[in-house]
């Protein structure tokens, strides 16, 4: 082809249809692809910041599966912790019902002076069977601690009995103007310990205390109360140990690590808790033990007013870490279309533009592919001499 001789004209028509036609095909891979940088031959800057952006972007998208699933892991704890607090108050509702049954005993445990005082209810202090320094002492036993009382000079029965009540006992005269004293309710299960008189003169003795007489039908009823109990408690347990997701669960004792940024110097991590019934400090109670009178519900209904603040509060914790996991998670989804922008805008091309640009390529084209043809006339002139 280095033997042809084209005529400058020729040439030059040449030249700029090439041109054109180099143009067309770049307007057409634009259009074609979408983008203005297809390669870094294109614009090296461009290309390499957006190549930078989109991997950022796509680690970080990366990272959103394991957010989502740390929300999902959040979301069965807090929902094990609902279901939790139901079971506590089912069991709280059980031992309330043993508060609002008839006293299990028939008979409570009591204790009287061996003789007549001879003093009155207004002022048990006479002087003589009772005079002021004089002691009273009960020693502890089940269910009751040690009690201490010193008469005054004017002690009446009321103050006895105010001093008594800490101790769940209560005072009392009988129709002889013995000084009986008695276990309350709260207490009808335990038998009074010992009782010590010591004297500053007085003369007053005690015998040994009637242990309590358990009512039958009553106690049955509450020994079937610690059945229904110890079945809720055991569901405290299960439910604890199904609140997982993928493998973890908060109310086990795993603990939960999330990252943030493609780096992994942005990270969460969890802690777990012990929420089974040993978790939250309760245990199964035993027919025949435990239920027994008022004093026994009311030490349960604290151990589980106990658990109830316990996942109250870790309720709290729950939801504030998944407050700031989904925060995170919506900014994630935010940065990532932050960082996508950026580089389309690197990138992409204007398709109108890149449209109008071919037309205007086409028609030139079409233009250049007429003026070559013209330019090739007077060659074709001579032609027509030499026929």
């Amino acid at each position: 082809m280095s033997g042809i001789i084209l005529s400058s004209s020729v040439r030059q028509n040449l030249l700029s249809l090439q041109s054109t036609a180099d143009l067309l095909s770049t307007t057409q891979n634009r259009l074609a692809t979408g983008k203005k940088v297809n390669t870094a031959l294109d614009n090296p800057t461009n290309f390499f910041t957006a190549q930078s952006l989109d991997n950022r972007a796509s680690d970080i998208n990366n990272l959103l599966d394991g957010i989502g699933n740390g929300v999902q892991v959040l979301q069965a704890a807090n929902t094990g912790i609902t279901s939790l607090q139901k079971l506590v108050d089912t069991a709280k509702s059980i031992a309330n019902q043993v508060l609002q049954s008839p006293t299990g005993y028939t008979t409570r445990s009591t204790v009287s002076s061996a003789a007549a005082i001879g003093g009155t209810a207004a002022n048990l202090v006479d002087g003589t069977t009772i005079k002021s320094g004089d002691t009273l002492s009960i020693a502890a036993s089940a269910g009751q601690p040690a009690f201490t009382f010193t008469f005054g000079a004017n002690t009446s029965l009321a103050q006895l009995n105010t001093s008594l009540s800490a101790s769940n006992l209560t005072a009392s005269l009988d129709s002889s103007n013995k000084l009986v004293i008695t276990t309350t309710n709260d207490a009808a299960s335990s038998t009074i310990g010992a009782v010590t008189y010591t004297a500053g003169g007085g003369t007053v003795t005690f015998g040994a205390a009637t242990a309590p007489v358990a009512d039958a039908a009553s106690q049955s009823a509450r020994a079937a109360l610690v059945t229904q109990y110890n079945n809720t408690i055991s569901q405290i347990t299960t439910t604890a140990q199904d609140s997982s997701f993928n493998g973890i669960n908060l109310l086990s004792g795993d603990s939960l690590k999330l990252t943030f940024n493609e780096t992994g110097k942005s990270t969460l991590s969890i802690t777990g808790v012990k929420f089974d019934a040993a978790g939250l400090g309760l245990k199964s109670l035993a027919a025949g033990t435990d239920f027994l009178d008022n004093n026994s519900a009311n030490n349960v209904i604290a151990s589980l007013n106990s658990a109830s603040s316990s996942l109250r509060s870790e309720a709290s914790t729950l939801g504030s870490n998944l407050s700031i996991v989904q925060i995170r998670q919506d900014f994630s989804k935010n940065l990532i279309n932050v960082l996508q922008t950026g580089s389309s805008n690197l990138t992409l091309a204007d398709t109108n533009e890149e449209a109008a640009n071919s037309q205007a390529l086409s028609t030139r084209q079409s233009i250049a592919v007429s003026a070559l043809a013209l330019a090739n006339q007077s060659q074709q002139s001579v032609l027509q001499l030499l026929r």
